[in-house]
């Protein structure tokens, strides 16, 4: 089988090991893409801890499920959007305002839309998450 995107087979098997109600998901393999997108989930509180492990391969994650995770996704292909075209974005991926983030990468980093618009930074949209 050929994985097209990592980042959307680790976003798969969250979403699905969470709907089936599992306290815990392995994700291979890893990327720093990927570990990074984990952490901006971690922040915003919708998984718990994970945990690398090498395997001098490709790498695998633990992840801790807690139950907040409703649904998460990957947009392809990465449009650009500047900073003032993330609060469209916004209206179209999310469910309602407030309630969900959407995940840029940016010069200044991947990082949260919230957290790109208060840094007046554009990029490209990874996926959102809520």
């Amino acid at each position: 089988m050929v994985r097209v995107s990592v980042l959307n087979d680790c976003l798969n098997g969250i979403v699905n090991a969470e709907r089936r109600g599992k306290r815990q998901v392995l994700v291979r393999p890893s990327s720093k893409v990927v570990i990074r997108f984990l952490r901006v989930m971690q922040r915003h509180g919708y998984i718990g801890e994970f945990e690398l492990i090498d395997d001098h391969r490709s790498g695998k994650i633990v992840i801790q499920l807690i139950g907040r995770l409703n649904k998460c996704g990957v947009i392809s292909p990465r449009y650009n959007v500047k900073s003032y075209e993330i609060e469209s974005w916004v209206n179209r991926l999310l469910p309602s305002r407030g309630f969900g983030i959407i995940i840029l990468t940016t010069s200044s980093g991947i990082m949260d839309h919230e957290e790109a618009r208060r840094k007046n930074v554009g990029g490209k949209i990874l996926g959102y998450c809520y």
